[in-house]
């Protein structure tokens, strides 16, 4: 049997004032400022709404700047993507200036910061070399990082410094533009996790997987020991790594809890072109569940990292003038 419908009447529809109403958004608090002519960054950045990206934004630099004034660690975590964006010379000036204490990396990262740090140059065109079978075989990347690796291994160093000592012992020519090296020099952690099969130097005959494994495994050891100290204010910033970090970050944080560390009441933020599913679960949301934070700023590492750079460094210079 149909049931028979019309139209329903509208008559006594209850309303309200609008101006009784909550509003997510409003002029005095929300709004962007007018754009100026030759404006600093300061009023660049006080210019922008206080809504959304702009809003997350603020709030990872102003918990970067908490930690750097309360001496606690910022880690930044790293794909390789940030390096071909050409953003070394924005993240060692973090580096130099203590506001970031601690660097964790993928297996590219290391492959394109050596090759600048050696040539002045990286990222191949894959398409064009696959087929003839030559991608990923230059000479002096596979064999300069693993020998690297084995003397680092003789050193008793992690993977992350066997490499840094190596393109400061051998003086590479662009060795200023290295984060290895930078971190090196700074005596910071820096540690690289690696999966075997997923780098080009594992293509080469002096790739020793028991020298690759033994040094990651070190320096997940250190990274474990880093994010055990992150409680209570400290900050990972989670960049352009989809898969490996926020899965190496998880499990060294639960290693960290497992110890009896209280790691709380931190903040974590995952930069990337787009927000993939483990690092919004195992950074942004599961590890803040407590007293703890989590943002997502969405967009091109080449104009996000610069930005939260500037406002850092500008904050922090600000505090230093009043």
């Amino acid at each position: 049997m149909k049931k028979p419908y019309s139209p329903i009447n509208l008559e006594k529809i209850s309303t309200y004032s609008l101006k009784d109403r909550d509003n997510k958004v409003n002029v005095a608090e929300h709004f962007a400022a007018v754009p100026t002519p030759n404006c600093s960054f300061r009023e660049f950045y006080n210019s922008l709404p206080n809504l959304l990206g702009a809003e997350s934004l603020r709030a990872v630099v102003t918990a970067i700047i908490n930690a750097h004034r309360k001496q606690r660690p910022v880690v930044l975590a790293m794909g390789g993507h940030v390096i071909k964006c050409g953003l070394q010379p924005v993240l060692k000036k973090l580096i130099d200036s203590g506001i970031i204490t601690a660097v964790a990396m993928n297996g590219s990262v290391v492959i394109h910061d050596y090759e600048v740090s050696l040539v002045g140059a990286t990222s191949e065109d894959v398409g064009a070399v696959l087929q003839s079978g030559d991608f990923g075989f230059s000479r002096e990347t596979g064999q300069g990082i693993n020998a690297a690796l084995v003397e680092g291994q003789k050193d008793g160093v992690g993977f992350g410094r066997s490499v840094g000592n190596a393109i400061i012992r051998n003086d590479h020519p662009y060795r200023d533009s290295s984060l290895l090296a930078t971190c090196v020099e700074n005596d910071i952690p820096v540690t690289v996790h690696v999966a075997i099969g997923t780098d080009i130097v594992h293509q080469h005959p002096q790739a020793d997987g028991a020298v690759i494994g033994a040094l990651s495994m070190q320096d997940f050891r250190l990274l474990a020991s880093v994010v055990a100290d992150l409680g209570d204010g400290g900050v990972w910033l989670n960049v352009g790594s989809a898969v490996l970090l926020p899965e190496v970050f998880l499990k060294a944080l639960s290693v960290a809890q497992n110890l009896g560390h209280h790691v709380d009441n931190f903040t974590t933020a995952n930069f990337d072109m787009i927000q993939h599913y483990r690092p919004l679960q195992n950074v942004v949301k599961r590890p803040t569940t407590g007293q703890g934070r989590g943002y997502t700023v969405t967009g091109h590492h080449e104009i996000n990292i610069p930005l939260l750079a500037c406002a850092v460094l500008d904050g922090l210079s600000k505090e230093q003038q009043l």
